[in-house]
This record gives structure tokens, sequence and C-alpha cells, in this order.
């Protein structure tokens, strides 16, 4: 299996977003924004039902709470502004009726029955990364490595971030937001004490 990379550009993330909705794949879209804005895992994104995100009365929460499949711990999250407008358009496209309903389900024939998989992800998720232009390999964890990148280039503190990703260290953590050794030499040299 390949290492993939986060998105670092952009403009790239942009295009990506623009081109689910100029196809109208706003299922894709949430998937997406979701991943590259909250850090979770495809795993944890996919099992998502509509209680998760909305109350009863159909109005969006304000946080999200989600047990993450792999290590057992339960993460709680804002949803921020992108989020939001995906989750509504989203909502405009399928209207959702029932609270149990999967977030994202499969298209395929008795779809709705289970979400969608991790190889249907992956191919979408490269699809439109292709698209849009972009070189590096992708794959499904490129939505959390893609927020982990982010988040720390926006000055989140790396230990932090650990916490956010849910890693035992910060070497862990750089490594797998992809900062190169370059990028950390010019941090030690902007710091002249």
């Amino acid at each position: 299996m390949k290492e993939v990379s986060p998105i670092k550009d952009i403009e790239k993330i942009k295009t990506v977003k623009r081109l689910m909705k100029e196809n109208g794949d706003l299922r894709d879209l949430l998937i997406f924004t979701l991943g590259i804005n909250a850090g979770l895992r495809i795993s944890d994104i996919l099992k998502l039902k509509w209680g998760d995100l909305l109350y009863k009365n159909g109005k969006i929460r304000e946080e999200v709470l989600v047990k993450e499949k792999k290590t057992g711990k339960t993460k709680k999250f804002p949803l921020n502004d992108a989020v939001i407008e995906s989750i509504n358009l989203y909502i405009e496209q399928i209207k959702p009726s029932d609270m149990e309903m999967w977030v994202f389900p499969s298209r395929k024939k008795n779809g709705g029955i289970r979400p969608i998989s991790r190889i249907a992800a992956w191919q979408m998720i490269n699809k439109y990364c292709k698209a849009a232009g972009i070189k590096e390999n992708v794959g499904t964890h490129t939505l959390r490595k893609t927020f982990g990148y982010h988040q720390y280039k926006n000055g989140t503190d790396i230990a932090m971030l650990q916490k956010m990703l849910n890693h035992s260290s910060p070497k862990i953590t750089l490594r797998y937001i992809g900062i190169e050794r370059e990028e950390m030499n010019e941090r030690y040299k902007s710091v002249n004490l």
C-alpha cells in the first residue's frame, strides 16, 4: 500500500469541492469536507447516521460525538461553517427522513442498507483529486492528513494536534502530516533567541 499525502494546496482543495458540486455529488462533497475539517478516519465518517449530525427536529448539531472505531475512544468536536454548508446542500438534495439512516448510503443495488465502502470512498477521492490536478498519492487517509497539515500550518500547537489526531507522540504527528525535514529546519532557524 502506497503512502498517501495531505493536500497542501488550498486552491486544489477548492477545485475538488467545486468539481463535486458541479457534478451534483453532494454526498461525496460532505465526505470530503467532513474529512478535511474534522480529522476523522474514513471508517468513522462512513458509519455516521443522520442522528449523529442532526437533532430530531432536523436542526444541525453544534457538536458531534463519535466513538472511534480504531481506538474505541470517544471524540467530540464542533462543526465548522464549511461542514455545515455541505450538510445543508446534501440535506436539500436527499431530504433525510429517518435519523437511523446512513448519511453516506451505498448507491449499489440494495443501497441504503449499508454505508458506502472504504474502497468506494477511495475511488471517489482519487477520481476528484486527479481531476483537480493533484499529482501526489491520495487515498482515504489524505483527508485526515490534510486536516492535520492545515491545522499545523495555521498555528495549532503540535501537542494539541497530537491530541486531536490521537497520536502517541509529536514525532508521529509530524511525520503523519507530511512536514518535511526542510520545513522543520526553517522553524529551527526562525527562532533566534
